[in-house]
């Protein structure tokens, strides 16, 4: 990642977009377990690590992580930062070394899809060890026979949403946004605001 004014700015503006959005939007999937929410904040995140790479997503991950913590989850939030950390970094990682191998837009379809996989395998694994300790005594058999009915889905959809928001928008986020290209001409301006 260059370090350059855009950058920097790019990056906060990600870092905040991603905060506004687990506060307006979060919503239980499963009935059966409320307690995990969708939200789309992963979606910035995401494109930060495509524009930027993964290590960006890591960072513009644990500084978000620690925002929410601090803010919208106060009340869980050491849980709420280890687990998101976790959780963002292990689909940006993948999803941002593949991308920035194969800059396609089959690479891109690659990338996020090796990304869901390997954030809902490594959360199974995350909530075995992690979760126990923060659920006031729970026993790891109650977290366990969570994990294949409940858990491993809800990341699945969780990630597979979001990447697919990601894929749909990045390309214009990227050109517009990250590059800061045009969207018209000079010329092209001209003759809009004549009429």
């Amino acid at each position: 990642m260059k370090i350059s004014t855009r950058n920097l700015v790019v990056t906060a503006l990600l870092i905040a977009i991603s905060v506004v959005l687990i506060y307006l939007i979060h919503f239980p999937i499963f009935p059966a377990a409320p307690f995990l929410e969708y939200d789309p904040a992963d979606v910035p995140i995401l494109v930060g690590s495509f524009a930027f790479g993964p290590l960006a997503g890591v960072i513009i991950t644990i500084i978000a992580a620690g925002i929410q913590a601090l803010t919208v989850s106060a009340q869980s939030g050491v849980y709420v930062f280890i687990m998101h950390v976790i959780s963002t970094s292990a689909l940006v990682v993948p999803a941002g070394l593949i991308y920035r191998k194969k800059h396609t837009r089959l690479g891109a379809v690659i990338a996020l899809l090796c990304g869901t996989v390997a954030n809902a395998v490594v959360m199974v694994i995350a909530n075995h060890f992690v979760t126990p300790h923060f659920m006031g005594g729970v026993p790891t058999s109650v977290v366990d026979g969570m994990l294949i009915p409940v858990i491993l889905p809800f990341n699945l959809i969780k990630a597979g949403i979001n990447s697919a928001i990601t894929f749909v928008i990045y390309k214009t986020i990227s050109r517009y946004v990250i590059h800061g290209e045009k969207l018209f001409s000079r010329k092209e301006a001209d003759h809009i605001a004549k009429g």
